[in-house]
């Protein structure tokens, strides 16, 4: 299952490539990763046929991951299934903000990977 991770903070991929190790080695998950709005779209827009599951930070410079959301949801007929939004800030207006946009899950930062993890495993066909 190929997931794209959209953060702005570079140290995530690493963060990401250590929690899901044992996913990676075994080809359950694949990750890749942008560091902006801007990069996810032009990646997205090559693979997007590939790309199951988006997990988006929402707070970046630049397009935020809520225009990000917002330009998938309406750019891709067959959009990624699934659209999760990670933020620091766990406040109720991006949560309503991000579900009106069509996200399907909210994440909040210092991400629980051990949750984080049972989500994307129980998304697997």
């Amino acid at each position: 299952m190929q997931i794209l991770v959209v953060d702005d903070e570079t140290d995530v991929r690493d963060l990401f490539m250590q929690r899901f190790r044992r996913e990676i080695r075994s080809g359950e998950l694949s990750f890749s990763f942008a560091f902006s709005g801007e990069e996810a779209l032009t990646f997205l827009r090559a693979h997007h046929s590939e790309v199951l599951i988006i997990l988006s930070d929402i707070n970046m410079p630049g397009m935020s991951g809520l225009e990000l959301l917002s330009y998938v949801k309406e750019e891709f007929e067959m959009p990624p299934t699934t659209m999760m939004m990670i933020t620091a800030y766990g406040d109720d207006q991006s949560y309503q903000q991000a579900m009106a946009l069509g996200a399907n899950d909210f994440l909040t930062k210092p991400v629980d990977f051990g949750v984080l993890k049972d989500k994307l495993l129980q998304l697997l066909p």
